[in-house]
């Protein structure tokens, strides 16, 4: 088996949970064979936004097909 690793960042204006769960849902949209995800990061975006933006930075594990 071989993997491959990308980074996401999902956002959310309720909670970093939510946040990490968008870039999952993305994630496992957008892929195949999703694994497991590593959040690395979280902040929120203060700056040009009316209401704060929970941000979470994910490394994605997918495995590669043959």
């Amino acid at each position: 088996m071989v993997f491959k690793k990308i980074t996401l960042i999902g956002t959310s204006p309720e909670s970093f949970d939510a946040a990490t769960q968008d870039a999952l849902d993305r994630a496992e949209d957008t892929l195949n064979n999703v694994k497991w995800i590593e959040v690395d990061d979280l902040g929120v975006e203060v700056a040009s936004v009316d209401d704060p933006q929970y941000q979470a930075e994910v490394t994605v594990a997918f495995e590669l097909e043959d």
